[in-house]
């Protein structure tokens, strides 16, 4: 069976360290993007429609997540 993560081109996150205590963001040829865990990347990921993920990303650019 054909996955949509197939063939994705994945990120490594640019805080991870050494310890592959991460995650991964996925670019699928969908449009959508996906996040995994590093250190189990085959229990699959979270997909996400680009408006959804890029209200995310403005919204940790924004500070909305901050304590």
């Amino acid at each position: 069976m054909i996955s949509e993560l197939d063939g994705s081109i994945w990120h490594k996150s640019s805080y991870s360290g050494n310890d592959n205590g991460c995650v991964e963001r996925g670019i699928l040829s969908t449009g959508r993007q996906a996040v995994r865990d590093t250190k189990d990347r085959e229990r699959g990921a979270l997909l996400f429609e680009p408006s959804a993920w890029q209200a995310f990303v403005n919204a940790v650019r924004d500070g909305e997540f901050d304590s």
